[in-house]
């Protein structure tokens, strides 16, 4: 293999998004690119796949690329020279309730911000785009005329015929079976040969934590059983078929967890079950070395559910015989989304790997994973599949529990106020049983078990209760409650697993500063540091505290830990060590205008330091650090301390007339001062000057993106970040609620909620720049239903000066 010897990037895996990568890295001009493939190309998940492709997702950035792969596969086949089968069908989605179609509106609202014309169907609509349907018991349906299906094999063909065409290679029948790292390359062992490479990439599919193994990657992942069931042909269906000259479109009943797709002249089938079934993950039951295109055996009992509900929306599936079952391993993720993007902890290596809808994705993962390789960044945001979003605390039993639970709740709908249960209590508070002992219903923030809300005894903390979009529930009372003890006394917040980072060794500050866009605070000071990437987008914002030159502490979002451990290591001197202090120290956050008086009684510390200063100190006699911010915005101090010391410090607290708060609460009062969530308001598709973030930036420093948003500046931002009060019905506006003006979409919210303090509800987001001037009157679309906002005037809606803050 003299000729393969050496490449710029390897990608190892030869299904659909190893092609894909190869294609999109050769498209950009990376043309000296090597795929290895164990097998034939196509021989893992991607050989038996069924080939859907929708766009529909609830998530903004998978909708960005499913929406691409859409439109790339369109074309592909003229461009590359190599035909394929894809029908583009369009695609009916049943909704059997008012908060599905609420859903499927959202999606619908989304979708036209990308250009795309989705639909929503009455139910007497239905079976004009679907004739051979029984309607009865559904609410509507979503109408997608950019959905269906493409041959797998084909596709995967022809982006490596359009690879190769642009000098790309392909290696088949050479697996990769040891890897290592000299400094500066990858020496990747193969039967034939070595093989030298600057980058790899793991697109192995469902042995993707086999080759993850080879870089001391333990990749998050597990393998799920998922049949689909072909149908013999159907004689109404083909002279249906030939009358109209097309096919049936893709029908999806969510609410009974199957699609059910034309084939030919007969059916496809194919369901997700619960219970599910889980393969290699058990002792008894190892990874095969080589599973290519072999299959498990039939399990049809599982399904009986859906085959018999299947059979009466559609009648004429009943009278088709049954031909063929397709029984595949699939991988999953822990919240079912893909690895696209570095490999945490491993150099010039990163991952392209365990897609559960990889047809569908796959044209958007090679766009993003080659933007990742060739640029450093991403178009589009792509946290939602951003390997570092799992720090290395989910192990195997983890990865297995959430991995069934997202395939058996495949359709599912993520309410706002539902917890998903499986794979609770991985990492808690020290307070953790007080907390549950006062009610805490409890949320994972990075497998940290935070208190979202405080019920009282006699409330509904069922599932069921939780099964809305909207803002009424047992929870509403309380939160507005807690929101109010803030406002009027003093609340007490557990906040376990912030990411805390000590940057360590000569020339630790200099370091530091050269990475950010702001101007460090002064000892015994804190402040917010904002990063931005080569464009001037918003990498992510840290608190930093300066204990001298060769000494800085960091701290930032519970799951923002590995992705800003990354940051902060790019160009790291030598000499120069990144501490990770965040299993070692906890915090309270005391807040509210009794918040002094409270403290006052049990510690030992000078309460009348200004806003934003740290201090040494004694607590309930425990050794502390008192930080005199509140993110709640109002008077009060961020108590940090060793966890053995937490609980005498929040006994003291609570005994003190503290009333514990939730994270549900927190978000509404940030929302109330304008305060931006990471990843949410935070987040690189935006720039430091779109985000409203310029009073943060010292343009007297080098930093990296100083010159794109310099250009920026001079030419104008394009869009503004604003706060609007909502008049809202029953809910809220979600994360990326269109916003409109004039009859056309001018921007979009990144977070919404109640405010308590204020009385009204609020969204933050970012409108066009024109018409960001406080009175302007925009409409906001949530679940589909257009609401008037007014723009508020800049800074804080409550407490606009910061008098309380800094009372």
């Amino acid at each position: 293999m003299a000729e393969f010897a050496s490449a710029r990037v390897v990608i190892i895996g030869g299904g659909a998004v190893g092609a894909s990568a190869l294609y999109h890295l050769a498209r950009a001009g990376w043309t000296d690119a090597l795929l290895l493939e164990k097998n034939e190309l196509t021989a893992g998940s991607t050989w038996h796949a069924a080939g859907n492709v929708p766009t529909f997702s609830a998530s903004w950035s998978i909708m960005n690329m499913q929406r691409y792969s859409a439109g790339l596969y369109r074309g592909l086949g003229e461009a590359v020279g190599y035909p394929m089968n894809y029908h583009v069908t369009g695609s009916v989605r049943l909704g059997h309730s008012r908060e599905r179609l609420q859903e499927f509106r959202r999606v619908v609202g989304m979708g036209r911000y990308q250009g795309m014309d989705l639909d929503i169907l009455a139910p007497g609509e239905i079976t004009s785009r679907y004739p051979f349907l029984e309607t009865l018991d559904l609410t509507g349906a979503l109408y997608d005329p950019y959905d269906g299906d493409i041959d797998p094999a084909q596709l995967t063909q022809a982006l490596a015929t359009g690879a190769r065409k642009l000098g790309a290679r392909i290696e088949r029948f050479c697996p990769v079976t040891a890897a290592r790292w000299t400094g500066s390359e990858w020496i990747l062992s193969t039967p034939k040969g070595e093989v030298r490479a600057e980058y790899v990439v793991n697109a192995g599919g469902y042995y993707a934590a086999q080759v993850g193994a080879m870089f001391g990657r333990r990749v998050p992942m597990m393998v799920m059983s998922h049949q689909y069931m072909l149908f013999d042909t159907i004689p109404e269906l083909e002279a249906w078929t030939k009358e109209v000259g097309h096919k049936l479109p893709l029908l999806r009943d969510v609410d009974s967890s199957y699609y059910l797709r034309q084939e030919k002249m007969g059916f496809n089938l194919g369901p997700y079950e619960n219970p599910c079934r889980a393969h290699w993950a058990t002792p008894d039951d190892p990874m095969p070395e080589d599973f290519s295109f072999q299959l498990f055996p039939d399990d049809l009992e599982r399904l009986e559910f859906q085959i018999n509900d299947a059979m009466a929306r559609v009648p004429l599936l009943a009278r088709a015989n049954l031909t063929r079952v397709i029984n595949g391993p699939i991988p999953y993720t822990p919240d079912g989304n893909p690895l696209i993007g570095p490999m945490p902890g491993v150099p010039n290596a990163f991952e392209a790997c365990v897609f559960t809808f990889g047809i569908c994705q796959a044209g958007g993962a090679g766009k993003v994973l080659a933007e990742w390789v060739t640029e450093g960044a991403t178009e589009w945001d792509m946290w939602s599949c951003d390997p570092r979003r799992f720090t290395g605390w989910e192990d195997h039993d983890y990865c297995v529990q959430k991995g069934m639970e997202v395939y058996g709740h495949e359709y599912a709908m993520h309410f706002p106020m539902a917890r998903w249960p499986a794979g609770a209590d991985r990492k808690l508070s020290p307070v953790h049983d007080r907390l549950k002992a006062l009610g805490a219903q409890f949320a994972p923030y990075n497998g940290w078990e935070r208190a979202e809300w405080f019920a009282a005894p006699g409330d509904d903390t069922s599932w069921e209760s939780t099964q809305t979009w909207g803002r009424a529930g047992p929870w509403e009372a309380r939160i507005r409650a807690e929101c109010e003890a803030v406002r009027d006394g003093v609340g007490v917040l557990d906040l376990p697993g912030f990411s805390r980072f000590l940057v360590k060794g000569p020339g630790a500050r200099a370091h530091v500063a050269g990475l950010t866009a702001s101007r460090l605070p002064a000892p015994g000071r804190i402040g917010l540091i904002y990063f931005a990437d080569d464009r001037g987008r918003i990498v992510t914002e840290m608190s930093c505290m300066v204990h001298g030159e060769d000494e800085v502490g960091l701290i930032t979002a519970a799951v923002a830990q590995w992705h800003d451990a990354d940051v902060l290591r790019k160009g790291l001197p030598e000499g120069c060590v990144i501490e990770d202090h965040t299993d070692a120290v906890h915090c309270f956050i005391v807040t509210g205008p009794k918040a002094r008086d409270l403290l006052a009684g049990m510690a030992e510390a000078d309460l009348t330091l200004p806003w934003l200063s740290v201090q040494e100190a004694r607590v309930a006699g425990k050794d502390v650090a008192l930080v005199r911010v509140s993110f709640a915005g109002e008077l009060g101090w961020e108590i940090h301390c060793d966890r053995a010391d937490a609980p005498a410090i929040l006994d003291a607290l609570l005994a003190g007339g503290a009333k514990p708060f939730g994270m549900k609460a927190l978000n509404s009062l940030r929302i109330e001062k304008g305060y931006r969530a990471w990843k949410g308001d935070l987040s690189t598709d935006y720039s430091l000057l779109e985000g409203g973030l310029e009073r943060f930036i010292d343009w007297t420093h080098d930093f990296p993106g100083k010159a794109a948003l310099l250009a920026e500046k001079q030419a104008g931002v394009k869009k503004r970040f604003v706060s609007l009060k909502v008049e809202a019905g029953e809910c809220d506006a979600p994360y990326m609620s269109t916003l409109w003006h004039g009859g056309q979409v001018v921007g979009e919210t990144t977070s919404g909620a109640w405010g308590y303090r204020v009385g009204h509800s609020m969204a933050l987001g970012m409108l066009r720049a024109d018409l960001a001037v406080p009175g302007t009157e925009v409409e906001v679309e949530i679940f589909g239903e257009r609401v008037k906002a007014v723009v508020l005037p800049d800074g804080p809606a409550w407490d606009a000066k910061n008098e309380r803050l800094r009372a």
